[in-house]
Parts: C-alpha cells; structure tokens; sequence
C-alpha cells in the first residue's frame, strides 16, 4: 500500500493539463477576433481558422480525457481561466 495520498505522477500530469488548457484556452479565445474579422471580409480563411480552433481544443481536451477525470477536469478549468484573461484584456 502506497503510504501518499496523491501520487507525484499524477499531480505532474494535471499540472501539464493545466498549463495546456490554459495556454490553448488563451490562443483559442484570442483568435476569435480574427476569425470575426475574416468572416465578415468574406473570406473563406476565417472557416479554416475557425475549424483550426476547435479541433485543437477538442483534441487537447480528448487527450486530457485519456489521462483520466482529475486531468480533464483541470484542462477545462484551465480553459476558462484563459476565457476570463482573454475577455478581460479585451473589454
């Protein structure tokens, strides 16, 4: 029987979550404006941007799901602590 409560793997592993949602999370809700401004320009690079965007933030929240609940949970958490940085700077 394991004598820690948490094990350091672990804990690395959701630090590592973290950091990447957080740091996807920043470039996911910063690029927003230029995919607004490329679809309201009419061009078709504003949907490419825009597909780019949500399958790296699907895959990195898929990933996070295979390393378990613990992991995903803080991917998402960094997620939108991004969202809130990236609104802030902003408005």
């Amino acid at each position: 029987m394991n004598p820690l409560l948490f094990d350091p793997a672990t804990g690395l592993r959701w630090l590592l979550a973290a950091s990447a949602g957080l740091a996807l999370g920043w470039l996911h809700f910063r690029s927003l404006a230029q995919v607004t401004r490329l679809l309201v320009a009419g061009r078709a690079a504003g949907i490419a941007l825009h597909a780019a965007r949500w399958l790296l933030l699907v895959a990195l929240l898929v990933l996070c799901a295979r390393a378990g609940a613990g992991a995903l949970l803080v991917a998402a958490a960094g997620v939108m602590g991004a969202r809130a940085i990236a609104l802030r700077r902003t408005a």
